[in-house]
This record gives C-alpha cells, structure tokens and sequence, in this order.
C-alpha cells in the first residue's frame, strides 16, 4: 500500500515588472537541501543554479527563467523563501552611526518590495537622434559573464550586455547583430554626460529595497539601515 502524498499549498504573486499573476509553492525538503549545498560551496554558479530551479520548480515553470530580470527572479525568490521557512528573517547588518558594529535584527520579507527610483526610464536620448533602449540584466546575463555584482570594474561589460538596440534617426541597430568589441566602441564614444544618462539606468532600476530601524547595542543611537538585492536580506 502506497504511502499518502502531503499537501503543498499554493499561492499567488504578482510580477514586478508585467503585473502577471504566478501562482508558486514553498520550496521542499529536497529543494531547501539544494539551496544550502550551493550557499556552503559559495560558488556563484551553484548559487545561481540553485535559485534558477527553486524559482522554476515552486512556479510551477510557468515562468521563462531565461528572460525575467534580476529583480523579478529575486523577488519571487523572496516570497517562496518565505512561505518555506518563516515571513521573518534573521540578519546582521552594520550600525549606521559608527560603522563598525554589528547588529542582530529581523525583517518581514512580506513587506519587501520591488522600487523603482526617480526619474527611471529604459528608453535613453543621447542626442543628434541618437538613442539607447536598455534591457534589465537577467540571473544568466550574471552567470555568463561571471558578475555577482555591478560596481566600477565590471560596468562595461554590464552595460554592453544591457544595451537592447542602438537608434539613429529612423534606422535601428539590433545588439544581438553587433559583436562585443563594437558595442564597447560604442558605449567608449559617449560623453561624460551621455555615460552619466546610462549610468543612471542602472542606479534607479527597480530592485529589492526594505528600510529597517536598528539601535546600536553600545551607543544606544537609533538609525536606518536600507537593504537592497537578494544578499542583503540573508547576511
């Protein structure tokens, strides 16, 4: 006689950037033990791996892994974690009036959300009828090249990847046409302020925020501390 199968419930959530309803399930035993194999082998392409599963198995893969951005798949990574082992998070952050100590706290990852900063636009006018579409970076543009993170080293190549097509006057240039040494010509050919328009792409382009109050256990001050990106919500 064969065992009983164990309930799993479902839920719903809603795509940051389409407004699509997903339904999803906690992650399982199996899936969890996958997951924190990949975090003790601190190797960013099991890590990367392990979240591509989780997120396309509890979606029930109704989801294309391949094309949602970065701040979509972290998101939905987020509400699974927290149907699967608590809405509240342990974390340690840094106390924001000395810099140096460390403090224990939660956060209620169901109150996380997806922000988009001021002035945000992918579409960007570099003048003389030239103009830029930008794409969000997807969890495979980061595995592909080997970034964890953007910062100043790897900005170029990031923006390269990000470039969707270039436009002059009525005539379109398609990325995917271009080689790679081309569009880094390219983006090397802008202004100051032309790279700055770019730059500001990336600065105010949605992604996890969450502002939580700390006190710092030896001075006794209260500040906030702002959390942005998957990481910062597991440190």
């Amino acid at each position: 006689m064969a065992l009983p199968k164990i309930n799993t419930p479902t839920y719903e959530l809603v795509i940051p950037s389409t407004d699509e309803k997903v339904k999803y399930r906690p992650f399982l035993v199996k899936e969890e033990k996958i997951l924190m194999m990949a975090l003790e082998s601190k190797e960013n392409s099991q890590i990367i791996g392990s979240v591509k599963e989780i997120v396309k198995t509890c979606t029930f893969e109704k989801v294309d892994i391949s094309k949602l951005p970065m701040f979509d798949m972290e998101y939905i990574f987020l509400q699974i974690r927290s149907k699967s082992v608590g809405e509240v998070s342990q974390i340690r952050v840094l106390a924001p009036d000395d810099n140096k100590t460390m403090i224990d706290t939660e956060v209620d990852l169901s109150k996380v959300e997806v922000e988009v900063g001021e002035g945000h636009n992918p579409k960007i006018d570099l003048g003389n009828k030239l103009e830029v579409l930008m794409k969000y970076p997807t969890i495979d543009s980061f595995a592909n090249s080997d970034v964890q993170e953007i910062n100043a080293g790897n900005m170029l190549d990031v923006i390269v990847s990000c470039i969707a097509h270039i436009k002059d006057g009525e005539e379109i240039f398609e990325s995917k046409d271009q080689t790679k040494a081309e569009m880094i010509d390219f983006v090397e050919q802008m202004n100051t302020e032309q790279f700055k328009d770019i730059q500001k792409f990336f600065d105010t382009m949605p992604k996890l925020k969450h502002t939580i109050k700390v006190t710092n256990p030896k001075t006794k001050k209260e500040g906030e501390v702002v959390l942005s990106g998957l990481n910062d919500f597991f440190v």
